[in-house]
């Protein structure tokens, strides 16, 4: 059942709670929605990868992890986004996916990223094209196409705050004939 929220939050984890519903969307979405994995697909680089999560908000408070997706650094200045998931119920949102694959670019800028990487299953390589990626080369993974990509940092500027991260807001303001246009920054 897909909650309607006013807003999202996309952020590192900070909460206990935040880290069992990330994981519990990960098992749902690669193990038993997509097959990749059984049981679940945690792994070595969970031990030391950063945990982002898109938080559902009601009257500013969080919720419920609706994304989720992991970075980790492979060396010095290289890092790598791996496991980007969005519940089924929220993926027609709209944002979820591409703020927190900016957010994963964004943060790694700040902490000194000189190169950041992806695989990426097929059907989002043109997302992530449309985010300034580049695809390097394309392999099979798991059974499953995927791009090896790599985000231009150009479009990325670091963030140096992703504890709280970025802010969505679900609801679109409609102008009215009477509203100002700078009230909703609508287009005349």
């Amino acid at each position: 059942m897909m909650t309607e929220y006013a807003g999202y939050t996309i952020k590192w984890i900070t909460l206990p709670w935040e880290r069992q519903q990330a994981y519990a969307l990960r098992q749902r979405v690669f193990c038993l929605e997509q097959g990749l994995f059984e049981g679940d697909d945690l792994d070595d680089i969970d031990r030391h990868a950063r945990l982002l999560v898109a938080l559902g908000s009601v009257g500013g408070w969080h919720d419920e992890v609706v994304g989720t997706v992991r970075i980790h650094q492979l060396e010095p200045g290289v890092w790598m986004g791996s496991r980007l998931a969005v519940e089924s119920a929220y993926r027609r949102q709209g944002q979820l996916g591409s703020t927190l694959i900016r957010l994963a670019v964004c943060s790694a800028h700040a902490l000194g990223c000189r190169a950041f990487y992806a695989q990426v299953q097929h059907q989002n390589e043109p997302l992530f094209r449309r985010m300034h990626w580049q695809t390097l080369e394309w392999q099979t993974l798991h059974g499953v196409r995927h791009a090896r990509m790599q985000a231009d940092l150009n479009f990325y500027p670091p963030c140096h705050d992703p504890l709280s991260g970025m802010v969505i807001n679900a609801t679109a303001r409609k102008r009215t004939p009477d509203m100002p246009v700078f009230l909703t920054g609508a287009a005349v």
